[in-house]
């Protein structure tokens, strides 16, 4: 026994070796769990209809891991399935962007998008990953050229190709017109190539303020995007006008023989100007995306650009407080009411 029982001894530690639980699987060898999609003017995961209730969580590519895990525990306890990520942030002298200017690979911001998307699929939850040419404001202007827009759709497109719980937006109100500005063409050729590298992957391209019926065409017939991200007007009007904005533009496709999802992808939120909508105004403008047949709304949050440093600072720097440590008293409201709404 003795003789049989010493090279199982030295065998084990050697096997140890190679099971180290401290050395992470490579998240793109896991299989994906969950699956967007989109049927007729709503959204799918994993095939059943689902309505994108979300938050945007733009800076989380410079979050710690812990803020990262406890925010999307809460989001999810509130009944939240999606979040707003810029692969193209820096805000605060902070640049968290996930690609460089020229749209080439950005780590170890790229590696941290793809551990995110990868923690969101298992998890069950959705990942909006926005693309900005940027005009300052967040950052130095980037994506330039079109060459250079290109390359980061691809970048994008390959770091994320294993998961299939995002979607890409190509350009974030891509309509203003300063640096910010991507032209219809431009847009349609960076839809054909997201299409071609991806042929499943869901895209759109925002767009800022209400659309006219020209807009709509545009976005259906030229670029033909996947679904309508809409920014809508930022004023304490606006909640009361979601529900008719959203069957126009829904009856405005029909007519046109393509019904696309809309999704309120950036409304109102606390802190951007005069108007700070209270916790009910949310509920409002949530209630008005649902019975006006939209497919997915969010829950907007950013700095306070009345206060000298910007805080609370809330999705747009997530490095030293977490999302859920920063919302004041009317958005914790708002997230627990926006909870209840069926």
């Amino acid at each position: 026994m003795k003789s049989r029982t010493r090279p199982l001894l030295l065998v084990v530690p050697a096997l140890l070796l190679f099971t180290n639980p401290a050395q992470p699987a490579d998240p793109s060898t896991v299989p994906p769990r969950t699956t967007l999609g989109i049927s007729g003017s709503r959204f799918t995961l994993n095939g059943q209809p689902t309505f994108l209730r979300g938050a945007s969580y733009y800076g989380a590519l410079g979050a710690p891991d812990d803020f990262i895990r406890r925010d999307l525990d809460d989001l999810q306890r509130l009944g939240f399935n999606w979040i707003r990520v810029w692969a193209t942030w820096a805000s605060f002298s902070n640049n968290v962007a996930a690609v460089e200017a020229d749209g080439a690979p950005r780590e170890p911001f790229l590696g941290k998008l793809q551990q995110l998307v990868a923690d969101c699929d298992r998890r069950g939850l959705v990942v909006d990953v926005s693309l900005s040419r940027g005009n300052g404001v967040t950052g130095p202007p980037r994506l330039q050229s079109h060459e250079a827009h290109r390359r980061a759709v691809a970048t994008l497109v390959a770091a994320l190709k294993p998961w299939r719980n995002w979607y890409l937006d190509l350009s974030n109100e891509r309509n203003i017109r300063d640096q910010r500005h991507t032209s219809y063409e431009e847009l349609r050729a960076l839809r054909a190539c997201a299409r071609e590298l991806a042929p499943g992957l869901l895209v759109t391209a925002s767009f800022a303020g209400d659309f006219s019926r020209d807009d709509v065409r545009a976005y259906v017939d030229t670029v033909r995007v996947d679904f309508l991200t809409p920014h809508r007007p930022r004023n304490a009007a606006s909640p009361a006008h979601t529900d008719a904005k959203t069957r126009e533009w829904l009856g405005w496709m029909k007519e046109l023989g393509r019904v696309l999802p809309v999704h309120h992808q950036e409304p109102f939120r606390r802190g951007f100007g005069g108007w700070e909508p209270k916790a009910e105004d949310f509920v409002v403008d949530l209630r008005g995306a649902l019975s006006g047949g939209a497919a997915g709304w969010c829950f907007h949050n950013g700095d306070q650009r009345s206060a000298k440093d910007g805080a609370p600072r809330r999705s747009f720097d997530l490095r030293s407080q977490r999302l859920f440590d920063q919302l004041d008293t009317e958005e914790r409201a708002a997230v627990e009411l926006i909870s209840k709404v069926k």
